[in-house]
């Protein structure tokens, strides 16, 4: 599979790098660790500080979201790899407000355990860490506290962001941030692989005429593998299997987040989102807000994910929160 690289195993300190060379007005790269990418004008006193990381190849998750209103600091891992706990540490020390700061993160082993050690470390120089995993991948488990994270966590990364930006506390904000992912549940279906750059082969093998739903964002198994459907079937399937497990009444409100994985073209999202509105208009389920396009990526694998939040006067009041960062922007 064919990528516009240098050296394989130097593929995301250059992309920092670039990265960092593109945004100046909103990011730089620490002195001290080169994967720790921090804000250059959020972090301030009595504010708490928002940190949310994981593996690289899901730009532009996650230092895209790095700017007023969202998050203050993202420590890289490599390619569908947690970051070690360094980056996270040295990230956690030039966010700190004397407001503690909050660590998010798809719910995974390997972060897990790196972000905890960080958290411990934090907690010996003075600074309180709290965490809040993200758990929206139906597809994943049958048991929430078990599910993985993948393209929700958007939604619970925004509403912790506004409030923190609004100056809440660390305890509310933290309370904001698990309201928010214990009301969001994503479903993604996967058309085609991805290729790790230092291996260059597919993560998994689809035939032409095949789809798999619930692939995780890394390659894990899905739930289903079948022949490709329809634009509006898959939707159907999607949505009905977000909805069977978080059941949705006519008059809620929700947020809507449609997903590409990296190779899905803008019309087939809009595509599908079509489908999804009309579901939810004939099941009298009002849309606050939506969102199309590239969060949460892998690589270049082709399918997308459907992300719904429900929402109350509180978390939609976090949804339409202003930010400006250099990969997303809302007035």
């Amino acid at each position: 599979m064919k990528k516009l690289i240098n050296v394989p195993n130097q593929v995301v300190d250059e992309m920092i790098e670039g990265y960092v060379a593109a945004y100046p007005q909103y990011v730089k790269v620490l002195p001290e660790n080169k994967r720790s990418v921090v804000s250059v004008n959020t972090v301030r006193p009595g504010k708490v500080g928002v940190i949310i990381g994981g593996g690289s190849g899901h730009e532009p998750a996650f230092m895209g979201v790095i700017g007023k209103g969202f998050v203050d600091a993202v420590p890289v891992g490599n390619v569908f790899a947690s970051p070690p706990p360094d980056p996270i540490l040295a990230c956690t020390k030039a966010v700190d407000g004397g407001e503690g700061v909050i660590y998010m993160y798809g719910n995974y082993a390997g972060d897990c355990m790196n972000f905890d050690m960080a958290a411990e470390l934090a907690a010996m120089e003075g600074i309180r860490v709290e965490t809040v995993l993200v758990t929206d991948d139906v597809a994943s488990s049958p048991v929430i506290e078990k599910r993985r994270g993948i393209a929700g966590g958007f939604f619970v990364y925004k509403c912790a962001g506004a409030a923190a930006d609004m100056g809440m506390k660390l305890d509310d904000v933290v309370r904001v941030a698990r309201k928010a992912n214990d009301n969001v549940r994503t479903m993604g279906v996967a058309l085609s692989p991805c290729a790790v750059p230092q291996t260059g082969k597919p993560s998994f093998v689809l035939g032409e005429d095949e789809m798999e739903i619930g692939l995780g964002i890394h390659g894990e198994p899905g739930v289903r593998r079948g022949k490709l459907k329809t634009a509006d079937e898959t939707a159907d399937e999607l949505l009905d299997t977000i909805l069977n497990d978080m059941p949705i009444s006519a008059g809620e409100r929700v947020a809507v987040l449609v997903n590409g994985l990296g190779s899905t073209t803008y019309m087939e999202l809009f595509i599908v989102f079509r489908r999804v509105e009309q579901r939810l208009k004939e099941l009298g389920i009002q849309i606050h807000r939506s969102f199309v396009g590239e969060f949460v990526t892998s690589l270049e694998m082709g399918g997308c994910s459907v992300s719904i939040m429900k929402l109350d006067d509180e978390l939609a009041q976090m949804i339409d929160y202003p930010v400006d960062t250099p990969m997303y922007v809302q007035k």
